[in-house]
This record gives structure tokens, sequence and C-alpha cells, in this order.
């Protein structure tokens, strides 16, 4: 187990953001409810960006949790790195501490608008650009999933909690594939269709895919971005990462690299493959790759 700043007790800490992320949870509910009238849709959007939407949730997650943490936490060296904190000003964010919170409020903004309930709040404590304790919040499935660094469950509001429920396939065509609702591209679709998995289900938000694997709903993500196009960032991967890590899963690259997290505007490029197996994972990534190569699908 890694060592925590001084002064930071593991148990004390998941207490806390516990605690936060409920209140988060309140706070996209309510407006997931007032989003159900077309009427207010207008008055919660804070952008009309429609590739990368903002909304009246995303700001208020973001201000409590960033709020609460440094409320409960004001002496220790930490910093807070977050989604729309860094839209309002890409440059003021420069740290040189080892721990660094990673926070998206609102991951998968695009289906919290289109009320599909796929949407989640990711948070996570990154120790020398590498996610360890992780807090996954799907307030419309009454799931928090956590991880401490060392194992991984979830926990209703109840506070009721339950394992993760990980399928061990080993055959790609035997895998059910979790891909993005909102953020697909023909190369990946090709990709998709050369592998011919047994099923594939469409999904918003990162956090929600992997869950889905998390609970043995799906075995595969795969994430492909286009050269010169938009990537997911570091506040998409981070928590996920952390949460399927501690379950027995892995996240990686195409070459099976481990992510790295601190990168120029914080993009996680290329294609990046996550598996319910870390021992099968490194065949599976070595598979992928001899499609992808075989069929001239993408530039490696």
């Amino acid at each position: 187990m890694f060592k925590l700043p001084s002064g930071v007790d593991i148990n004390n800490l998941i207490d806390d953001i516990r605690i936060f992320s409920w209140q988060a949870a309140d706070i996209l509910l309510y407006y997931s409810k007032l989003l159900e009238d077309s009427d207010y849709q207008k008055n919660i959007l804070e952008n009309n960006n429609e590739d990368d939407p903002v909304t009246l949730a995303d700001l208020k997650v973001n201000e409590i949790i960033i709020k609460r943490i440094n409320e409960k936490y004001k002496n220790i060296k930490w910093d807070i790195l977050s989604e729309e904190n860094v839209k309002i000003s890409p440059e003021n964010f420069n740290s040189k501490s080892d721990w660094i919170w990673v926070l998206d409020p609102l991951d998968g903004t695009k289906d919290f608008i289109q009320g599909t309930g796929n949407y989640a709040m990711h948070l996570a404590l990154n120790f020398k650009q590498k996610p360890y304790i992780g807090f996954v919040l799907i307030p419309e499935k009454d799931q928090l999933w956590i991880t401490d660094g060392e194992k991984t469950w979830c926990e209703n509001r109840d506070g009721s909690k339950y394992e993760p429920s990980l399928c061990n396939k080993k055959n790609l065509k035997e895998m059910t594939l979790v891909t993005s609702k909102n953020h697909g591209n023909e190369t990946l679709r090709k990709l998709i269709q050369k592998i011919n998995f047994r099923k594939v289900e469409i999904m918003g938000s990162i956090g929600c895919k992997i869950a889905s694997i998390v609970m043995g709903e799906s075995d595969i993500y795969i994430c492909l971005s286009l050269p010169g196009k938009s990537s997911p960032k570091d506040w998409d991967f981070a928590a996920p990462e952390s949460i399927l890590k501690g379950a027995g899963g892995a996240i990686t690259n195409l070459n099976n690299e481990e992510l790295t997290y601190g990168n120029s505007m914080y993009e996680q490029g290329g294609i990046v493959i996550a598996t319910s197996d870390r021992n099968s994972h490194g065949s599976i990534c070595l598979e992928i790759k001899r499609i992808i190569q075989k069929d001239e699908i993408y530039p490696l």
C-alpha cells in the first residue's frame, strides 16, 4: 500500500469523499429532473458547444467537490485538476505536487442532457501521475464505486455494499464490447465489425462503461481517437482506471503500456483498451493490434 500525505488516513478520506459524492449526486439528480422539461434546457446549458457542452450541473458539482476537499484538508500538500477549471483557465494549473486529485464533475454530459442516465462523476487521487484511490459515482443507478488502491467495491446510498463480478473470457469473439454512444467514429466501427464481438452495448460516460465491466455486464471497452482529432482527457480515465485495476481488470494503450497522466493538454490519445482480466489483457491487446495491422484499419 502506498503512503498517503502526512495527516491523511485512508479510511477517514474515503468516509469524507463518500459524503461529498452523495452531495454531488443530489445536485446531478436535481438538474437531471429539471431537464425532463425541455423549457429548462436553455437555462441549464452554460455554453452553445454541441460537441463539448457544459451545464450548471457540471459547474455546481465542480464547485462543491473542490470546496469540500479544500475545507476538510486545508494543510495537505495536494492539488486538484478539474475539467471545468481547465476549460476556464487552461494555463493556470501548474502543480509541483506528487499528489493530484483529478476531477470530472460530470462525465457524459451529452447523455445527461439526453436523459439516458448514463452519466457519472469521476474523482481520483493520483500519485506521481498514476491513479490509486478512485470514485465513480453513477447517480441514476444509486452506485458509488470506490477503490482504496488495493480493492474495489460498490456502495448504494443506504450503505449496502457489493463486490465486483468480472467475467474472464479469453476469446474476443465471445466478449461483449461496451462502446461510445456519442463519440464513435468510422474507424472504430470498422474495427468492431472486423472483430465480430458476441455483443455490442452502446453507452455514454467512460465511468459507466468501466462500471459495466466491473459488474460483469460487459468484457471490454475500446477507445479509438483519430490523429489530429479530439481525445479523451486525464479526468475521463483516472477514476475509471483506478476502480477497474482495483477489481482485477486492466486498462492500457494498444501496446499494453500503462496510461500516463499529465501529458500536454491532458490528452489520452491513440487506442485505449480496458478489459476485465489483467492476466489475459496483454494477449487481447496483441490480437487487436494484429487485426488492425492486417486490415490497415488505423495508422500504427
